[in-house]
């Protein structure tokens, strides 16, 4: 007898068929990640789903480092491992030759800095099917590379709606809903057949991209809080901020690119926070009242991280925090709106100069 669960969720009941196993393709980007991959793997291969309908493909950019002997020992010990070379580098690149040599009726796409619950796999494909969703995918929880005060603060200011916004996937929720992006994403092949492979232009943000690519061509893209991973994230100022930069800059930058809109009001706010900070800087120096104007800003706005930090202190259990968190909460928003305002003014010439930025 088939195994199915009735959920009840935005106002209707979903039923969810347990025994639903398509053939399914992982495929997992990868270079040089000899500090990550084992655990991720490891992860998957615990997961509860039937391993006969189940092929992992780890596509490596010719890592420099232990990551190809790791590789090479699992490929001896999972059948369903395999390894493909990819001679770009790039992760467009590697997501498409994963996506070109995929068997599977369903294409989830992985992170190795991530780990998966046992249930990922299975509950990825349940709710694909029972929602009619065309990309599935869930709670990203982040957690340092090293657990230094700065490396938690950064990690908590990267999942808080403070810093990140409406991201639904970072922050969280307790309703399935749909959403405009998630992290990774559980596809049916189908979909890339109608709309095409990532834009191996788009060295970064080509996830961004495609999504709204698929839901102008009217897919749906489904977030349910029940579908977990933990994401490795940086854990110290000196990569942190570089990271964040490319982040407010990537989506008004390949909406250049690609000459359409990837970006939301989130990454908005940032910019804005920005331009009127220096707006009103600027007019001070004409103008010598700007200056309590911009006092005053930047008084509501400590107020508010502190107000934002309280959360933080709480899950942390360190008061520390609370003058931790306004500090990397005020990089975060500056170095993202900075970013931000680059994206339109960079000058778009060579993909070789889009992959150093």
């Amino acid at each position: 007898m088939c195994a199915m669960i009735w959920l009840h969720n935005m106002g209707v009941k979903v039923l969810l068929d347990m025994t639903y196993t398509p053939f399914v393709s992982v495929v997992i980007p990868c270079f040089n990640e000899e500090e990550f991959i084992a655990q991720c793997l490891d992860s998957i291969i615990a997961n509860d789903y039937d391993k006969g309908n189940l092929e992992i493909l780890v596509v490596d950019g010719l890592s420099t480092d232990h990551t190809r002997v790791i590789l090479q020992d699992y490929q001896r010990k999972h059948s369903f491992i395999k390894v493909i070379d990819n001679p770009a580098h790039h992760k467009p690149h590697a997501l498409n030759l994963g996506i070109q040599s995929a068997r599977g009726a369903v294409i989830i796409r992985m992170d190795a800095h991530a780990i998966y619950r046992p249930d990922y796999i299975s509950k990825c494909i349940q709710y694909l099917e029972a929602y009619g969703a065309d990309n599935v995918g869930g709670v990203r929880l982040t957690s340092p590379r090293n657990s230094t005060r700065i490396g938690r603060a950064i990690a908590q200011a990267i999942s808080h709606p403070f810093a990140a916004g409406n991201a639904t996937y970072r922050t969280g929720a307790r309703e399935i809903k749909w959403v405009d992006t998630v992290f990774g994403g559980c596809y049916r092949r189908e979909v890339f057949d109608k709309i095409g492979l990532f834009n191996e232009a788009l060295i970064r943000g080509q996830d961004r991209e495609f999504n709204v690519r698929l839901t102008k061509a009217g897919g749906r893209i489904l977030f349910v809080p029940d579908i977990v991973c933990e994401y490795f994230v940086r854990s110290n100022l000196k990569s942190y901020i570089p990271w964040t930069y490319v982040g407010g800059l990537t989506p008004f930058y390949i909406s250049r690119i690609t000459r359409k809109p990837i970006f939301s009001w989130r990454n908005l706010i940032p910019l804005c926070f920005v331009l009127v900070l220096a707006g009103i800087l600027l007019l001070s120096l004409f103008y010598s009242p700007f200056l309590w104007i911009f006092g005053g800003i930047v008084g509501i706005y400590l107020v508010a991280s502190v107000i934002a930090s309280f959360s933080v202190v709480r899950d942390e259990r360190d008061g520390c925090f609370l003058i931790l968190m306004p500090f990397i909460f005020a990089i975060t928003h500056i170095t993202y709106g900075i970013g931000s305002l680059m994206g339109f003014f960079k000058p778009i010439r060579r993909q070789s100069e889009w992959s150093k930025v």
